[in-house]
């Protein structure tokens, strides 16, 4: 299981797992239906099951890229630890299960869980036609709050769907710095990304654009819900960890992309989801 789990980075569930959290809670609280081990537990499972297929089929279907740029050379089917095939079927195994899961929790989700499969493989292939692939991969991880919200209730609502945008821009942002990274690489080979196609300075200006409809996203919903001094304390943390990622990383100076990219975001979506848990106290 270690050499699946590093396939995968599993680490990197903290970015959208504290918004499914807070789709599920923000169901449990602002409706009439009540927390259920049951449903939370299922929940929990498709995430995973969801992010496995994901980065999975991510890293089956890049291996051939992955092997020839210096950064990435490393990972897991390049540098020879996971097999293709083994990428392969582990993606199909935790499809299944998804599927199977969602079937125990209620029509709709089951439902739509080919149509949320659809997104989260579909945007491994988008990097290679379109520099909008991070804006695919925000909307594969900002169905988390959404999807959660499903699971307690079987119908939408315009809060969650602001969670959702929330997170389709806040990941939309960050990875854009990430792909700083990669920007001389994704153009010489012909992979399409918004720093390969803008340029890093411009790139940036895109995520900071990003980010600030994040934060509107996760400040919309104080008209609609009844929030303590708390949320907005979160909503604090969280837009001033948006505005430090982009003051650490410049055009000239990629030195800190990882700490904006993994710690500092991973660090806002926890700190945002626990305000928003201790605020739930207060709704109830």
């Amino acid at each position: 299981m270690k050499k699946y789990f590093s396939l995968v980075l599993f680490a990197h569930s903290i970015f959208a797992l504290p918004f499914a959290i807070i789709g599920f809670f923000l169901a449990v609280n602002t409706t009439d239906h009540h927390f259920e081990w049951t449903s939370f537990i299922l929940m929990l499972c498709c995430m995973v099951f969801a992010r496995n297929a994901a980065m999975a089929f991510n890293r089956f279907l890049d291996r051939d890229i992955d092997a020839i740029n210096p950064r990435t050379a490393i990972r897991d089917i390049p540098a020879g630890r996971v097999s293709a095939n083994e990428a392969l079927l582990f993606t199909l195994l935790n499809s299944a299960l998804f599927i199977v899961t969602t079937g125990f929790i209620n029509p709709l989700c089951f439902y739509l869980s080919p149509v949320a499969l659809l997104v989260i493989l579909g945007y491994s292939y988008t990097k290679k036609f379109t520099a909008l692939c991070h804006l695919v991969l925000g909307l594969g991880l900002g169905l988390a709050p959404l999807g959660a919200y499903l699971v307690v209730t079987g119908t939408f609502n315009i809060v969650p769907i602001f969670y959702s945008l929330a997170v389709l821009f806040w990941v939309s942002g960050f990875d854009i710095i990430y792909a700083l990274q990669d920007e001389e690489f994704d153009r010489n080979h012909g992979l399409s990304s918004i720093p390969a196609f803008f340029g890093k300075k411009n790139a940036l200006h895109i995520s900071e654009g990003l980010h600030i409809l994040s934060a509107i996203f996760v400040i919309l919903p104080v008209f609609y819900v009844d929030f303590s001094w708390l949320y907005y304390i979160g909503v604090l943390f969280y837009v001033s960890l948006l505005v430090y990622q982009h003051l650490i990383v410049s055009p000239t100076d990629l030195r800190r992309v990882n700490r904006a990219f993994m710690t500092t975001n991973g660090i806002a979506s926890v700190i945002f989801a626990v305000f928003f848990l201790l605020d739930s106290w207060f709704l109830k």
